[in-house]
């Protein structure tokens, strides 16, 4: 049988590398920036960024809130919407479901509760008044949450999905924009991870199947150029 597809490749690249060979593709078609954008900044919350007091929290680029946070005010001041998400359980952890039930540490995702110290934004976070902020419960920030009637309302036809992780919410979040219909960006330096094989793998897949994967700089000229 002679073949025509692809048989699983492997080779000795690490994530990295085939990541940046992605990347440097010129031919690539991208499904680009619409007429209005919302950022959807996912998980910027102490459990998950505060490396000086979680386990749980992790660090790609030093400056990942810094990037959030400019990109986050260049959008308010185009009029285009910014948002948040943290998520959190009550206090039996019912509303965790199965995704609570692998482990039960202090560290465990479903004894992140609400108003707690993991539960809070990282104080270098800078949300305005009309952002909206809401707790989800499930990896994408579109599961059971506004977020969806919200951008109807707004009128928005591109998602740019920032936050951590990207191998969990921010790839969850991801899918489900473009499964919405939505223009999907993902901005490289807003992103974290724990390692770097599952930061640019999933990057990586995020770039060839459902968003386009883009230096922030990119985000930044396209707003100041509305």
């Amino acid at each position: 049988m002679s073949l025509v597809g692809t048989r699983m490749i492997r080779d000795n690249r690490s994530a990295r590398e085939i990541f940046e060979e992605v990347m440097s593709n010129p031919a690539r078609r991208k499904f680009g920036f619409g007429e209005k954008l919302a950022i959807v900044n996912v998980d910027v919350q102490q459990a998950y960024t505060r490396t000086d007091m979680f386990r749980t929290a992790y660090e790609t680029d030093p400056d990942q809130i810094a990037w959030i946070n400019r990109i986050s005010e260049l959008a308010r001041a185009k009029g285009m919407p910014v948002i948040w998400s943290r998520v959190a359980y009550k206090a039996d952890a019912g509303d965790a479901g199965v995704w609570g039930t692998r482990t039960d540490t202090e560290d465990s995702l479903q004894n992140i509760k609400y108003d707690s110290e993991r539960h809070l934004l990282d104080p270098r976070a800078q949300p305005a008044p009309d952002d909206l902020q809401y707790t989800k419960r499930m990896p994408s920030a579109f599961f059971e949450t506004p977020l969806a009637s919200y951008l109807v309302w707004h009128k928005v036809d591109t998602v740019v999905v920032t936050g951590g992780s990207t191998s969990g919410c921010v790839r969850a979040t991801a899918v489900d924009a473009l499964s919405h219909g939505y223009r999907t960006i993902v901005p490289i330096e807003t992103t974290a991870d724990k390692h770097e094989s599952y930061h640019f793998a999933n990057l990586t897949d995020l770039q060839l199947k459902y968003a386009d994967v883009e230096p922030v700089q990119a985000v930044i000229d396209w707003l100041e150029a509305r």
